[in-house]
């Protein structure tokens, strides 16, 4: 499609990543984006449309806050609120959820328009496993220090190479990232992981979490996260933390879309 011939809208989206391959379209295995684009295909007499997203989720993990943008034919007859619900009853049974949905200009973009992404992270702090919260936490029984965990998050906040906390298999061309937000609270038998940056790595939250734990447990004193850092070394750093814990919570923009 042309310029002329594209109508681009932005969604804000809610979904369970439990039992998909992440946000990405895969060979094997159902997606968030595929299950997104053929509802919004159908929503317009089955022809073809494409979206961005701002961030790639992993297999697992959640969203509450994710935008995207799709670009619909120049020509459908749509508003905000059909597409909210006409998406919604076509994504159906699929715990995936359009909440807003906004028409911007064709130069604005869900995922270079970002200036930051923010994502919460939830460990069940207790001996008994999760029941109710299986999919939607990491289940950890050692005792955390929260105090100890907030100490060693600190040497993570501002400008670093987080070599150390990126995935094997990142892409990107520079480890450099500026971790603007990460602060940890306990609600009861639940800690909290929360944090923001402009952008971050593959894996790099749940890299960080993992070796927050490691604090939290008393297995590494809060320093260590000093040295792990410094060392540019995966290999330096905790386990990966499972992705079930992992919730992408909001993208913000110069101008928010849904306002």
């Amino acid at each position: 499609m042309t310029e002329m011939d594209i109508s681009r809208w932005a969604l804000r989206l809610e979904y369970d990543g439990t039992g998909f391959v992440g946000w990405q379209k895969q060979q094997d295995g159902v997606s968030i984006q595929s299950l997104i684009e053929a509802a919004a295909s159908r929503l317009v007499g089955n022809r073809p449309v494409s979206s961005i997203t701002a961030g790639r989720t992993d297999a697992g993990v959640h969203a509450s806050g994710m935008v995207i943008h799709i670009d619909f034919p120049g020509d459908a007859k749509i508003n905000g609120r059909q597409i909210r619900d006409g998406m919604g009853y076509y994504l159906k049974p699929h715990r995936v959820v359009v909440l807003e949905a906004a028409q911007v200009s064709l130069d604005w973009s869900a995922r270079f328009s970002a200036i930051w992404r923010s994502y919460q992270f939830k460990i069940l702090n207790r001996q008994a496993r999760p029941a109710l919260q299986e999919t939607h936490v990491w289940h950890v029984k050692r005792v955390l220090d929260v105090d100890l965990m907030q100490e060693g998050a600190n040497y993570l906040l501002g400008s670093h190479d987080f070599t150390s906390f990126r995935a094997i298999a990142c892409q990107a061309r520079s480890a450099v990232r500026t971790l603007d937000v990460l602060t940890i609270h306990r609600e009861g038998e639940l800690v909290i992981v929360n944090t923001k940056a402009r952008s971050f790595l593959h894996h790099q939250v749940r890299n960080m979490v993992g070796s927050l734990v490691m604090v939290g447990s008393r297995q590494w004193p809060p320093e260590k996260m000093r040295e792990v850092l410094e060392a540019r070394n995966r290999c330096a750093a905790g386990p990966t933390s499972p992705p079930d814990g992992l919730c992408l919570t909001g993208v913000g923009y110069p101008e928010d879309p849904f306002a």
